[in-house]
């Protein structure tokens, strides 16, 4: 083992190289190539690893000696945090992705007989149904619009409402808060009351469910397992969270990537069999998970790529390097709609903690930009691709608004 006593930490890389937007920080991708487990300096004195080689990665997403819990893992970015408690407190009761084994698998267990392959197929029309009512909704208001706000956020929104049974009266008021919750530019008070208004409506909407279950996730859970009030409404909260912004950012953000590639956006537009191969490839190339997220605690010591990690010191993945791993992708900064083996990302991680509604993520993704192109096969940005504003200190990447016209 390397002597890393005497090694010089570094500091997480965020910045991108101006004009390249889709491209991970030049930093991260050199730090890959010369040393893809590194000592990693985070705020407030602890030292840990960044981890951005591809098999270390998935080595360490399914090693159960590494632990999700957020009172032992240090952030490497100084962020507020929106999961109810703070980074230095267990996770709350159903807040399940914050949770090892044996509590992650109880919950896990529970949620997995509710996201079968059925129930999503059955939301395929209900969300074809949604696609196309805001893609009218584009056109009735006329050029230029937010791809944003008309576009990319109400969809996973109004999804959401759909799997746990929000009533459609409710729509309204849900899509307004989800929509402050997930817009970064916000200040932690406006996210923290647009939480606490959602976990206040989710936590009146479980005991309607008790009295009246319907077909929907909240009350298969009510009637598959013994759970309390409170971790429905942290469970539905967490499927909120995990699901609503990420899919959003991957629509707006997906969108520009096909427009800055007109040639891979033709034989996308040209050939229906590439939209499968073309959401995975857009999640490897972009990989929107990108600052300090996933990270990891050691429980014990663990040697590691010929390095000892200590117990206690967080792991740190940078993910957008590592889904670039020219060890497993090959020519990795192009984007090939027709890559063979795209679907070998780590975008919805790995392990036990893989994200539980990946496939719902990919019906959504393979309806929307199906059927934007088809709507507006002259789709283009309203402004210069450089004047884009992109988030680039957010956890999740993409774009702050996208001005479109057609």
């Amino acid at each position: 083992m390397s002597d890393q006593n005497v090694e010089t930490p570094v500091t997480l890389p965020v910045r991108r190289e101006p004009g390249c937007p889709f491209d991970p920080p030049p930093e991260l991708e050199r730090q890959r190539d010369s040393q893809p487990l590194a000592r990693l300096a985070f705020p407030g004195g602890h030292v840990g690893w960044l981890v951005t080689g591809y098999d270390l990665a998935r080595a360490i997403l399914s090693d159960s000696r590494f632990s999700v819990r957020p009172e032992l893992r240090h952030s490497p970015l100084p962020r507020p945090n929106v999961r109810p408690g703070g980074h230095d407190q267990p996770a709350a009761p159903g807040w399940f992705a914050s949770m090892d084994p044996p509590d992650h698998t109880r919950y896990r267990r529970l949620l997995t007989g509710q996201f079968t392959v059925r129930r999503m197929k059955g939301l395929e029309p209900r969300i074809a149904q949604i696609v196309a009512d805001r893609l009218r909704a584009m056109a009735e208001a006329g050029p230029p619009v937010d791809l944003v706000q008309a576009f990319a956020l109400p969809i996973p929104s109004l999804v959401i409402c759909e799997l746990l049974g929000v009533p459609y009266e409710d729509h309204a008021f849900f899509e307004k808060e989800t929509a402050l919750l997930a817009d970064l530019g916000n200040s932690e008070a406006q996210a923290m009351t647009a939480l606490a208004n959602l976990a206040g409506y989710l936590r009146d909407l479980v005991g309607r469910k008790r009295s009246r279950p319907a077909e929907d996730l909240l009350s298969g859970l009510i009637d598959d397992g013994d759970l309390s009030d409170e971790e429905l409404t942290n469970i539905a909260l967490a499927l909120l969270v995990a699901g609503h912004e990420t899919t959003a950012n991957m629509l707006a953000l997906g969108t520009l990537a096909l427009l800055r590639h007109p040639e891979q956006l033709d034989a996308f537009r040209a050939d229906p069999s590439l939209t499968d191969t073309a959401v995975e490839e857009l999640m490897r190339y972009l990989t929107i998970v990108h600052v300090g997220a996933p990270n990891r605690a050691a429980l014990e010591d663990v040697e590691l790529g010929g390095r000892l990690i200590r117990k206690g010191e967080t792991v740190v993945l940078g993910l957008p390097a590592i889904n670039r791993d020219p060890e497993r992708f090959a020519d990795p900064a192009a984007l090939r709609l027709d890559r063979d083996n795209a679907r070998q990302h780590l975008a919805f991680g790995h392990g036990v903690h893989q994200c539980l509604g990946q496939q719902l993520a990919r019906i959504e993704m393979r309806i929307a930009y199906r059927a934007l192109f088809e709507r507006f096969p002259t789709l283009r940005p309203a402004i210069p691709v450089e004047e884009v504003p992109m988030r680039e200190t957010s956890i999740v990447y993409g774009v702050w608004r996208l001005p479109v016209t057609w």
